[in-house]
């Protein structure tokens, strides 16, 4: 028998926030997190969802500790791991959640896609960019 797919609660039904956070899929189908203990998957979380659209974020050590419960030695290993498999980058006291390693946007070899002055791009202009492409997708 197969499982249909159906909301279950469409009054709690998931927008993106104004402050733009989520978890690429990629950290499970690609097994980055299978590689990440447990207090650093749930530091990367954390970061994920307080980060801005460029994933930058500045919590300092003392919130990051208190907020996971983490020692600080908990929390230097915890970022050392993330770090060493590529998912964040750290210059105290700025975190920057990284795109998962292979999952980088390609630059065109095409006329790049304008950016507004506030940084939005063009939705049309990109769509115009994946031209034949967009058929096959």
């Amino acid at each position: 028998m197969r499982t249909v797919k159906q909301v279950l609660r469409p009054e709690r039904l998931r927008r993106v926030p104004e402050q733009f956070s989520w978890v690429d899929q990629a950290l499970v189908q690609r097994h980055f997190i299978d590689r990440c203990e447990a207090r650093a998957a749930a530091l990367y979380l954390f970061l994920v969802t307080v980060a801005d659209a460029q994933g930058l974020s500045y919590y300092g050590e003392s919130t990051l500790t208190a907020r996971l419960h983490l020692s600080s030695e908990e929390l230097v290993a915890a970022r050392a791991q993330l770090i060493k498999i590529e998912l964040i980058a750290y210059q105290a006291p700025l975190y920057q959640v990284l795109a998962l390693p292979g999952t980088a946007p390609r630059v065109s070899a095409q006329a790049p896609v304008r950016n507004s002055s506030d940084g939005a791009v063009n939705l049309a202009q990109l769509l115009d960019q994946m031209g034949p492409r967009r058929a096959q997708l």
